[in-house]
């Protein structure tokens, strides 16, 4: 029997920085109501397909989405 060695995890590494900042962001976004419900839109759709099991339904909501705009 062949064995591989074991990989050691990756450290992860924190940058108190930059996740403030990414928080910040968000933060600001969330106060977007056009933002907000864009959000939740794609989480809801994303939810259905995978419910539903249709790998292209996120992707054609994308697109309409994009047309829109």
């Amino acid at each position: 029997m062949i064995t591989a060695p074991r990989k050691a995890s990756p450290v992860l590494e924190f940058d108190a920085q930059s996740s403030y900042s990414r928080i910040e962001i968000l933060r600001e976004k969330i106060d977007n109501t056009d933002y907000l419900c864009e959000a939740i839109q794609r989480i809801a759709q994303t939810l259905s397909n995978e419910i539903l099991d249709l790998s292209q339904g996120g992707l054609n909501y994308e697109q309409q989405r994009k047309r829109r705009q």
